[in-house]
C-alpha cells in the first residue's frame, strides 16, 4: 500500500468563474510544498484551462498570474487531466494543448479520486 498523501482538485470553470479557476491552482501549489501530490482534473469548462492562450486571458486577482500557478503545477512534473468527453464535446483538438495536458477517460479520474485523501470540486 502507498504511503504517499495525494489529494484531487476537480475544476470545472475557466473564464466564467476566474476565482473557481485559479483557487485550486493556488492550493496545489501549496500542496508540492507540504510533501502532498496534486492531481488537477479538469472538466466541463475547465478543459478550456489547458488550451493555449487562454489561462492568461483569465484574471481572479492582481498578482496573481492562473498561467503561472499552471506552469508551476506542470513544471513539477504533473499532469492537468482533461475529461476525454469535456474536450470532445468543445471540438479541441490535442495539438490545441499546453504541453503536460493529456486526455483521460472516467477510469483514470476515479483511480485518481479513490487513492486520494481527499477530493476537492471548484
Amino acid at each position: 500500500m502507498s504511503t504517499e498523501k495525494k489529494i484531487t482538485y476537480i475544476i470545472t470553470y475557466g473564464d466564467d468563474n476566474p476565482e473557481k479557476a485559479t483557487l485550486p491552482f493556488m492550493l496545489a501549489n501549496i500542496a508540492m510544498t507540504m510533501d502532498v501530490t496534486p492531481v488537477v482534473v479538469l472538466q466541463s469548462n475547465g478543459v478550456m484551462l489547458a488550451v493555449k492562450g487562454y489561462a492568461e486571458k483569465v484574471h481572479f486577482k492582481d498578482g496573481i498570474s492562473l498561467k503561472q500557478l499552471m506552469e508551476n503545477y506542470t513544471g513539477a512534473g504533473n499532469n492537468l487531466l482533461l475529461c476525454g468527453p469535456c474536450f470532445e464535446t468543445r471540438n479541441l483538438k490535442e495539438g490545441d494543448l499546453i504541453e503536460g495536458a493529456i486526455i483521460v477517460g472516467a477510469a483514470r479520474v476515479t483511480e485518481e479520486v479513490l487513492s486520494s485523501i481527499n477530493v476537492i470540486t471548484y
